[in-house]
């Protein structure tokens, strides 16, 4: 799963700007608020929550940001606020197949943006189960490989702490679990003090569709403009 690391790697090379930063943190502050609706605000004990809160640090979101999402989410205070999570599934350019993931509080107007920003992009929205084979809901960890020091090591542990799969990428290792042993298989990483720079609970493809310049160009674009959009939460592809 190098790809996906990769990906992932520039999406976040891509994200410094402030405009990218803004959706960033509306994504991250939703993601912390509906978390904490789901589990309850305590960090400890809502390991999603937990998981949020980090990336959130991770992105130099401010304290005082954070306590307010989990508080909105909790019902403390005036602003209680309320999202309901959606995954939309479909084809972007070159017919590779997306999913979407959204968290919004009118699925009405979020459904109209994601079908009009995939249509002016080459794509079509589907329906649902139309791609979503094609996905399996993993534990997905990247562990950065320059502070990682031996790989045999890294493997050794997690594949004893339950994880599925450990692949060594040009940047970072990638660890897949199964989605009950993301939390244990985390912890055992943490402990031995590697250096985790991500932790989620994602959609990986089945299979990598292997693209032209041109089609790469067009998908990268896609996700770019459906990440713009604020209610969407985290695209899936099987670009490779």
């Amino acid at each position: 799963m190098s790809g996906h690391s990769k990906w992932a790697t520039i999406k976040r090379a891509k994200g410094t700007t402030d405009a990218k930063r803004g959706a960033a943190f509306t994504r991250l502050t939703r993601e912390i608020a509906q978390s904490a609706k789901e589990g309850g605000g305590n960090a400890d004990t809502n390991f999603r929550l937990r998981l949020a809160v980090e990336k959130a640090r991770a992105a130099n979101m401010p304290k005082d940001n954070i306590e307010r999402a989990i508080n909105r989410a909790t019902g403390v205070g005036d602003d209680a606020a309320s999202f309901e999570e959606l995954m939309y599934e479909g084809y972007g350019p070159a017919k590779v197949p997306f999913m979407i993931k959204v968290l919004t509080d009118n699925r009405n107007r979020t459904v109209a943006d994601v079908r009009k920003t995939l249509q002016k992009a080459g794509g079509q929205l589907g329906e649902g189960g139309s791609v979503g084979w094609q996905f399996a809901r993993k534990g997905y960890i990247t562990v950065e490989k320059k502070a990682a020091g031996d790989f045999d090591a890294i493997f050794e542990l997690a594949l004893e702490a339950g994880a599925e799969d450990i692949k060594d990428g040009d940047d970072q290792i990638e660890v897949i679990t199964e989605v009950e042993a993301l939390r244990p298989v985390r912890e055992a990483l943490v402990a031995k003090k590697y250096h985790i720079t991500n932790a989620e609970i994602s959609y990986l493809p089945s299979t990598s569709a292997e693209l032209g310049d041109h089609d790469i160009e067009r998908v990268a674009n896609a996700v770019d403009a459906l990440e713009e959009l604020d209610d969407v939460q985290q695209v899936y592809t099987n670009m490779q």
